[in-house]
This record gives C-alpha cells, sequence and structure tokens, in this order.
C-alpha cells in the first residue's frame, strides 16, 4: 500500500500502474500528479455517443470534451501513452436506466459490453490546482486532505436529445483578496473549466446549505475566505442519470483519470485584459468580474454622463460600473419612465426620458433578459404608441410589457415589486 503523501509528485503512467494494480486506497485523486490534466469519465453505448458529444460542445464549461473513444477501444492516444480505461480510475460508477446500483475497482468484467461503447474523457478543475497553488491561493481541500465539495445548481443546460440536467458546480473556498487572481489563473484554462461562474453567496445557484455537497466533501472555509464556485464535469454523471440508458459507467466524482498532459502555461496578452473583481452586494454576498479594458470604458462613459451641463462646476453622483454589473447578472429588469412632461403637447415637453428606456430595453433584450417598464398612468399611451412602433421598426425584438404603480395600501409597492408581496420572490432581479 502506498501512502498518499507522495503521490503528488508520480508521474503520471506510474499512478495509473499503481491505480491499476490496486494498490491504492484513495477516496479522491485531487493533489496528485500535480501539473497534469486529469479527466471526469463518461462511458455511454454507442448509439448514445453522437449525441452526448453534442451536449458537452453545448455545455463545454462544465463538459469540455478531451477525447473520444470508438467503440470498444479501452486506450486515449492523444492523452497517455499506456492506459487502460477499465482499470485505470480509481472507482467508478455503474448506472442502470438512470440508477446508479453500484461502485466497482475495475470494469473488467464488462469487457464485452464496452465492446458497444465510447468513452468520454472530460476536463477537471483538479488539473488548476497546482497553478493556483503557484499563484499563492490555498486549496483548502487539499490541506484539509479531503474531496473537494460538489453541488447541484437550479442552472439548467442546454438540452441535446434525451441529455438534459442542471449544472453541477465545485466550491472552493478562496481568500477576498486572492479573487481577482484565482479568476486570473483560471480563466485561460479553458480545459479545465476556466473561470469561476460564481463568487459569493451559494444561494443564488440554487444551493441550499455549503455543509451538504451531493457529492465529494464539506469544505472548511477559513475566516475572510469567499465560496468561489466552478463549473464540473459531475454534470455529466447527471446527464447520465436523466437519460436512463440501460447501461452507463462513470468516474466516481473524485476519482478521476490522470492523464499525461502537462497543463498549459498560464499567460496574459495583455494589461487590458486582466480581470478586476467588484463587490456588487454584500446581502446576499455577490462578487462580479469585468476586464479592465472594459471597466475603464464604463468609467469614461461614466465621466462623460456625470457632467451636469445645467451647473458646469458640478458632476452627478453616479455608480454605473457596478450598475452594469449588476444588471449583467440580473434575469429580469424593470425600467422606470416616470417623468414630468405635458403629455397632451406634441411632441411632449420633455422627451429625452421614452427613448433613453427604449435603448436599455433593447440592449437589455439583446441579452436575452426580461424587460418590463413602468410608467405613470397618464404616460401609458404614450409608452406603449413607442414601443409599437419601436417593434414594427426593428428596434425592439418583441414588445416590452408597460406597467403602471398604483399605491391603494402600505404594502403596494411590496405587491408590486414581488410575488405575493414575498420578499424573497421579486419579480425583478434589478431596476433602472
Amino acid at each position: 500500500m502506498f501512502l498518499t503523501g507522495g503521490l503528488k509528485s508520480l508521474l503520471p503512467h506510474v499512478l495509473r500502474r499503481i491505480i491499476r494494480c490496486n494498490r491504492l486506497s484513495i477516496s479522491n485523486t485531487s493533489g496528485m500528479a500535480e501539473g497534469y490534466k486529469q479527466a471526469n469519465v463518461v462511458i455511454l453505448h454507442k448509439s448514445l455517443a453522437d449525441d452526448f458529444e453534442k451536449f458537452c460542445h453545448a455545455n463545454d464549461g462544465p463538459l469540455p470534451l478531451l477525447y473520444r473513444s470508438k467503440p470498444g477501444d479501452w486506450k486515449c492516444p492523444s492523452l497517455s501513452s499506456d492506459s487502460d480505461i477499465r482499470t485505470d480510475c480509481p472507482q467508478y460508477r455503474i448506472y442502470e436506466h438512470g440508477v446508479c446500483t453500484g461502485s466497482l475497482k475495475s470494469l473488467k468484467e464488462y469487457s464485452e459490453q464496452l465492446k458497444d461503447m465510447n468513452t468520454f474523457y472530460l476536463g477537471c478543475s483538479f488539473s488548476f490546482e497546482k497553478a493556483v497553488q503557484n499563484a499563492g491561493i490555498p486549496v483548502r481541500n487539499v490541506e484539509q486532505k479531503c474531496n473537494v465539495s460538489m453541488y447541484k445548481t437550479a442552472v439548467p443546460c442546454y438540452r441535446v436529445s434525451t441529455f438534459c440536467c442542471n449544472l453541477v458546480v465545485t466550491m472552493r473556498p478562496i481568500p477576498e483578496s486572492k479573487l481577482e487572481v484565482a479568476v486570473l489563473v483560471t480563466s485561460e484554462l479553458k480545459e479545465a473549466h476556466g473561470a469561476p461562474v460564481h463568487m459569493g453567496d451559494p444561494g443564488l445557484l440554487g444551493i441550499q446549505d455549503l455543509s451538504k455537497p451531493d457529492y465529494g466533501d464539506s469544505v472548511h472555509l477559513h475566516p475572510g475566505d469567499i465560496p468561489v464556485f466552478w463549473a464540473c464535469g459531475v454534470t455529466g454523471v447527471e446527464a447520465v442519470i436523466n437519460c436512463r440508458a440501460p447501461l452507463a459507467f462513470t468516474h466516481s466524482p473524485g476519482c478521476m483519470f490522470i492523464t499525461d498532459v502537462k497543463n498549459d502555461n498560464v499567460t496574459v496578452t495583455s494589461s487590458r485584459e486582466v480581470p478586476q473583481v467588484y463587490c456588487i452586494s454584500q446581502d446576499p454576498l455577490h462578487y462580479s468580474v469585468v476586464s479592465t479594458r472594459a471597466a475603464q470604458k464604463i468609467k469614461t462613459l461614466e465621466t462623460l454622463i456625470g457632467i451636469d451641463p445645467g451647473k458646469s462646476k458640478n458632476s452627478l453622483p453616479l455608480a454605473d460600473l457596478l450598475a452594469c454589473l449588476s444588471i449583467s447578472h440580473a434575469r429580469s429588469v424593470l425600467i422606470t419612465t416616470g417623468f414630468p412632461t405635458h403629455f397632451t403637447y406634441e411632441p411632449p415637453e420633455e422627451n429625452d426620458g421614452p427613448p433613453g428606456a427604449l435603448a436599455i430595453a433593447a440592449i437589455l433584450q439583446a441579452l436575452e433578459k426580461e424587460v418590463v417598464i413602468v410608467t405613470d398612468q397618464r404616460a401609458m399611451n404614450l409608452n406603449k404608441k413607442i414601443i409599437e412602433e419601436a417593434v414594427q421598426l426593428g428596434i425592439l425584438k418583441s414588445p416590452v410589457p408597460v406597467l403602471s404603480y398604483q399605491r391603494e395600501s402600505a404594502d403596494s409597492a411590496l405587491m408590486f415589486l414581488c410575488e405575493n408581496g414575498n420578499p424573497r420572490r421579486p419579480r425583478y432581479v434589478y431596476s433602472v
């Protein structure tokens, strides 16, 4: 039996040989063969292989495809010089009609069935651990000698045929001062899932309790740590479960296939592309990312917009950068266009409000966000007419609902903004 403490420095082909001989008793491969790529494994009948490959390409964040074998091919020459997928993962799972019916150390007893099955090797976040450590960022699960935490989310993947599921993510506690470095280091490593998909409150992903991961182990956060989430290849396991194939195999989450391929070196081509991380909300805690170049453009616009032509020595206080980042995460936006004017005039006395709201609505529609406009009751017809014409001219893809807020009681605002007046169920994520 080998001691796991020395496994991080062993070459991949040596580790695979040890695993193949069943001489390791481990629950995960995190921290092993530092600097080399590791892979999630999904093995499906050849009749499902083409659709699953399309599913991977449609959801390449969680499922970056490293290699697809031919039916019955147990090797992966582009990833390793000497391997056998039947024996070279520390542990496997078998699924029958979407139900996990057992865990196995070897798939050799299924060799006959495997002759008609394709193996998919998918990128894994274990691959970026060494790069993260080299950047001075602690890898808490390695420190705590446990598997990484993996969670099902409420975020749907793009469906292809019978393959459909929600995104699975890994969570790694990152010190707040290291968030930008973590984004920078991982964003270049696309085959290891790239940059984080979320930083902050797990509830925003639909995760209720960090102490109860769906896969792997619970990882303890140190004071000052922020929960940071990356897309995870175990999304493929969920897809296998939902497709209900008569027979399928996967690696056991955390027990990866270790390749002979070294990770790419992280390079930044321009300082303008260096990511910047901003806290856009304290409750719930939420961080967002923007490139240095984009942030500078927004700040330049902010300076120009802040100049008040009527008072040349003053400027209007704005926070357009944080507003832009907040809107980028919102699925639905409420635009307010109430403004004082003479609606019976043609054109109205003040007419810059509706065109501005229209421009914002058009941009948000292009970003596939739900958009609603709220205005004064007396301006309803005016705004509806403008929107109707904008749709005819192709400025808007579809009509934008126009609502009017009427204060009838102390709870009117709450009922208007939230479903059944429940503050935990807002109708609109952001208002402009």
